[in-house]
């Protein structure tokens, strides 16, 4: 006899999505800046150490008097791995790095990211292979922020530290390495609660760095500048309390590619804040800049959505012959019997599952 078991999962809304990656996009573009002026005056290790160890403990405790479940030791392990790879190497690289490199080499290094995701989603966790238009995409996204931020000019009138840039480039490879793991590791339902510990264990990775450092010895709490403490406390706030929250949601509710395109908007969010609040010429090679990226884009996130309808798994029978409503209804007629809701959008069933025992499988094979 066929058997089947129902589970209703939430389905993120568009307004959802949305306001994800505007926080995304425009606080993590500001962040350059605001790194630049934390680190004046405050080590760069220690700085981003208790920021996010700060936002870690504070968002952690709240959840926990909601009721919030205790994470097991696996989880907090699981947190500690994702944490190092992406706010120890991956933003602390970009910290050290802005000593000594300006923050648009820093920008365009950190534009590897999404070429990094798509490739290690593909070749070590297994998802779907990119085709010809996402790469597309990825490359002319690189290419506008290199009309963007014009290394050449860079390179002319600074001294560009070689080594620090190497050290921007591991750091965008490790960033890439723990959002692919983040998806499918031992963590919390919740992503508050993952966010929280994953800004905890990496705060702690990154005191701990710093301390290896000698950054304490550098570190004198009455130099400390109102501006600096300003910034930090907007890197606290918005970049750790609502922009990773966001990313870390986005990871689990969107694909790859899509939620890698940060990495192309970023530099045209601080390019128009330059502007804007320090006066910054904008010309005609910024704006072909911008055209390309949005291009790339719309590219990434439009063949995304193509892809996922092309390739999407065909329900098993046994789910067929049961009511399948459509998206927007889906959340109201669940509660009536309705085992599945269908995204009109991709053509896919998404919202419901079904557990089969051998012999039902048999059967409806």
């Amino acid at each position: 006899m066929l058997r089947t078991e129902h589970r209703v999962s939430a389905v993120p809304a568009r307004w959802m999505l949305l306001t994800a990656f505007a926080s995304v996009y425009l606080i993590w573009g500001s962040t350059y800046l605001a790194i630049r002026v934390a680190i004046e005056t405050m080590p760069p290790f220690l700085m981003l150490g208790v920021r996010f160890g700060v936002a870690g403990v504070l968002m952690y405790g709240w959840l926990r008097l909601r009721g919030g479940a205790r994470p097991s030791w696996r989880q907090w392990r699981t947190a500690a791995v994702v944490g190092g790879l992406m706010l120890f190497v991956g933003t602390g690289s970009v910290a050290w790095a802005e000593q000594y490199i300006p923050s648009g080499l820093a920008a365009l290094l950190i534009t590897t990211v999404p070429l990094w995701m798509v490739l290690l989603d593909w070749l070590w966790k297994g998802g779907q292979r990119p085709g010809g238009i996402i790469f597309v995409g990825l490359l002319l996204g690189f290419a506008g922020v290199v009309l963007l931020v014009d290394p050449v000019a860079l390179v002319r009138q600074h001294s560009v530290d070689v080594s620090a840039g190497a050290v921007v480039f591991i750091g965008a490879l490790a960033w890439a390495a723990g959002s692919i793991h983040a998806r499918s590791a031992d963590l919390p339902a919740n992503p508050f609660m993952t966010t929280a510990m994953q800004m905890f264990a990496g705060g702690v990775v990154l005191i701990i760095g710093g301390s290896l450092l000698g950054e304490w010895r550098h570190f004198d709490v009455s130099a400390l500048s109102l501006r600096s403490f300003f910034a930090w406390s907007y890197l606290v706030v918005f970049g750790a309390f609502i922009a990773f929250s966001a990313y870390v949601w986005l990871l689990k509710n969107t694909t790859v590619a899509r939620a890698s395109t940060y990495a192309y908007v970023n530099p045209v969010v601080a390019v128009f804040l330059g502007w804007s609040l320090a006066d910054e010429p904008l010309n005609l090679r910024i704006f072909a800049a911008v055209i390309l990226l949005v291009s790339a884009v719309v590219l990434i996130t439009r063949h995304s959505r193509s892809n996922k309808r092309k390739h999407a798994p065909k329900a098993p029978q046994a789910l067929l012959r049961k009511p399948v409503v459509p998206l927007p209804d889906c959340n109201t007629r669940a509660r009536h019997g309705a085992t599945a809701c269908l995204d009109e959008t991709t053509g896919e069933i998404i919202n419901g599952s079904l557990h089969l025992t051998p012999e039902a499988e048999e059967q409806d094979a």
